[in-house]
């Protein structure tokens, strides 16, 4: 059985594979499931995300607050155009990625991947991915559950809460965990995918958590856009061979102590950042009174 303490230990096991193959395996005997059952029971999973995007991506989404909500729908707009800087891929990930923490401020069901202040990450990049490059659902599905074992080893070594570790233990898990599944999703072995998720997770090191108003709309959704596009990047650099230095278990680790490191005021508190700000301020006096 694996442990889910180490990323290592997945990679060791692997081998020239892939990380969904050795997971796979394990889940299914540690539910005493055969493995098609794992496999659907993920399928749901990936139903929902889908179904999220959907809602999302509707003009009229808008959240309780009033804050947030179309952002998502102005992307796919704009990626529509082929102007977009990244390219199409980037552009139509990016705006999956805040139409669902749209929808997720809207009250819709989502997937939380690992929470729900950064659920937009992932499915952004499995769905593109399906989307523009035709990867099958089989595919999506197993590359969700190498996301999950990556997640599952930062949650056991490190953190996945903003109240506990900042922003980069919510987007940045989320940002690693898709770099991991992008890369299987294109090819790549199990070792690629790791440093794909080293290189995602320590260039979102230090991430603070600071909610305007105490509510998972800003700086949360814009994150969410941000963090797909540096687990795309992270992806190509490990695919074109580039390698983190240091290994994806000692950046969760550190990852970990930054969050522990971190003042109460920028850890979920809104007392802090961006939440601290006048204008920030302001918008939770409108809301909420003084």
């Amino acid at each position: 059985m694996i442990t889910y303490q180490s990323v290592a230990e997945m990679i060791e096991l692997a081998g020239d594979g892939t990380l969904s193959d050795v997971v796979l395996a394990d889940q299914a005997a540690l539910l005493e499931v055969p493995e098609a059952e794992v496999l659907a029971r993920m399928k749901d999973t990936l139903d929902i995300m889908r179904r999220s995007a959907q809602e999302g991506l509707k003009p009229d989404t808008r959240s309780i607050s009033g804050l947030s909500g179309g952002d998502g729908y102005k992307m796919h707009k704009f990626a529509a155009t082929g102007k977009s800087l990244g390219g199409s891929f980037c552009a139509n990930a990016t705006a999956l990625a805040i139409a669902i923490q749209e929808y997720n401020a809207a009250m819709g069901k989502i997937v939380a991947a690992p929470t729900a202040g950064s659920c937009g990450i992932l499915p952004a990049g499995v769905l593109t991915m399906m989307d523009e490059r035709g990867i099958s659902e089989e595919a999506a599905i197993k590359a969700l559950i190498t996301a999950g074992a990556i997640g599952m080893v930062i949650a056991t070594n490190a953190t996945v809460s903003g109240a506990q570790g900042g922003c980069q233990a919510e987007c940045g898990s989320a940002a690693a965990m898709t770099a991991a599944a992008l890369v299987e999703m294109i090819g790549g072995r199990a070792n690629q995918a790791a440093h794909a998720a080293a290189i995602a997770l320590q260039n979102q090191m230090g991430l603070v958590c600071d909610p305007v108003a105490g509510l998972v709309e800003i700086p949360c959704i814009l994150r969410n856009g941000g963090g797909i596009a540096i687990a795309i990047n992270a992806a190509d650099l490990a695919m074109a061979g580039v390698e983190s230095l240091i290994p994806l278990d000692e950046v969760i680790t550190a990852m970990g102590e930054v969050g522990r490191a971190l003042p109460e005021s920028l850890r979920e508190t809104s007392l802090g950042g961006l939440a601290a700000t006048p204008t920030g301020l302001a918008i939770k006096e409108r809301l909420f009174g003084k």
